[in-house]
C-alpha cells in the first residue's frame, strides 16, 4: 500500500532503467599488489581497485556484498557545468538524477541494516539529491547535512556570494540500528577543567544551574555557605533542578559557591565522568579537517614525487 505521506521527485525519463545482467569482475594480475605475507592475524587483503564503469561495478559487488557493507562514501559529479577530462561534469539535470538514481539504489542495497551513507555535493544539485535519497533511503533515515568548510578566505572575483562550504548529505540504511562514534577528545577540549578545590575526584568545570525552560519545581530560595540567601534564579530563569536534588548535590560537594562560598550555585563537572570522546558535529571548519587548497598542494607533491 503506496505511503500517502511520502513524496517522491519527479522527471523527464524517470520510468527508464537501465537493464543490468549480473557482472563478474576479472582480476589483473599485473596490477595485484599486497604484502608477501601478514604481519598480524588482524590484517586483511580484500581491498579493491575497480577500473571500468563504475553503474557496472557496482552491479558487480551486488551478489557478494549486499547487506554487507557498514559505510559507503562517494564522491558524486557536483553537475556544475564544468568538463572534465575524465568525466562529464555538465549534464542535463534530469539525466543527471537519473544517473544518481540507478547508482544510490545500488548502494542502498549494498550496506547492512547498521550501515550508513555519506554523500558529497554542492549547492547546485544538494536540495534535488536529498529529496532522491529520501525516496529512496526513506526520509525516516535521513542523519544530518554536515557543511564541511573548503575554503577559508573570500573570493574577490565571485559574482554573487562566496562560496566556501559543500555539503555532506549522510543517510543510515535503518537509523534505529545505526550509532555513530566518538571523535577523540583532544587536550583542547580539557582545557577548561581545573581543580581550585584539591577535590579528590580530580579536575572539573562548572555549569549554570539555571534555565529559561519552565520546571515547575524550579523556584526555591537558596542559602549560601557564607549565609547569603538567594530568593531564586534570575528573573525569567528556574532551577534546572528540584530542592531535594540540589540538596543531595551540596551534600556530595558537587555544588560551587566560589572561593569565599557566596556565589551564585554552579554544578560541578568531573573529567572522569564525561564521554570518553566527543559527539561529532555537522559543521566541519577547515582547521579541523582541512580544505581544497591544502588537498591541492598534496595532489601537487604525490605527482611531482
Amino acid at each position: 500500500m503506496a505511503d500517502k505521506n511520502r513524496l517522491e521527485l519527479t522527471w523527464i525519463g524517470k520510468e527508464n532503467r537501465p537493464r543490468l545482467e549480473p557482472r563478474i569482475l576479472l582480476e589483473d594480475p599485473e596490477k595485484t599488489y599486497h604484502a608477501p605475507h601478514r604481519m598480524t592475524d588482524k590484517d586483511i587483503f580484500d581491498n579493491r581497485l575497480i577500473f571500468g564503469d563504475n553503474l557496472l561495478a557496482l552491479k558487480s559487488l551486488e551478489q557478494e556484498f549486499t547487506g554487507k557493507i557498514k559505510c559507503i562514501y562517494i564522491d558524486p559529479p557536483y553537475n556544475t557545468g564544468s568538463a572534465w577530462d575524465h568525466y562529464e561534469d555538465g549534464l542535463e539535470h534530469s539525466i543527471w538524477l537519473s544517473m544518481m538514481r540507478d547508482r544510490l539504489s545500488l548502494l542502498q542495497r549494498l550496506l547492512c541494516e547498521d550501515g550508513a551513507i555519506w554523500v558529497s555535493i554542492d549547492d547546485n544539485e544538494c536540495h534535488y539529491l536529498k529529496v532522491l535519497m529520501d525516496e529512496i533511503y526513506g526520509r525516516e533515515n535521513f542523519v544530518a547535512n554536515v557543511i564541511w568548510q573548503k575554503i577559508f578566505s573570500p573570493k574577490s572575483t565571485a559574482r554573487h556570494l562566496s562560496d566556501m562550504h559543500d555539503h555532506i548529505l549522510l543517510f543510515a540504511k535503518n537509523k534505529e540500528k545505526w550509532s555513530r562514534n566518538l571523535l577523540p577528545r583532544q587536550e583542547g577540549h580539557n582545557i577548561s577543567y581545573k581543580n581550585i578545590d584539591n577535590d579528590p575526584r580530580g579536575p572539573w568545570t562548572s555549569g549554570d544551574l539555571s534555565a529559561r525552560n519552565y520546571y515547575s519545581a524550579g523556584t526555591y530560595e537558596i542559602k549560601t555557605p557564607s549565609g547569603r540567601i538567594i530568593i531564586g534564579p534570575p528573573k525569567g530563569m528556574y532551577w534546572r533542578v528540584s530542592k531535594n536534588k540540589f540538596e543531595d548535590l551540596d551534600r556530595d560537594k558537587r555544588i560551587w559557591w566560589g572561593k569565599e562560598g557566596k556565589n551564585q550555585p554552579r554544578l560541578k563537572r568531573f573529567l572522569s565522568e564525561v564521554m570518553e570522546g566527543i559527539v561529532p558535529q555537522t559543521m566541519w571548519f577547515h582547521q579541523e579537517v582541512g580544505n581544497t587548497q591544502e588537498a591541492k598542494k598534496g595532489f601537487f607533491l604525490i605527482s611531482s614525487g
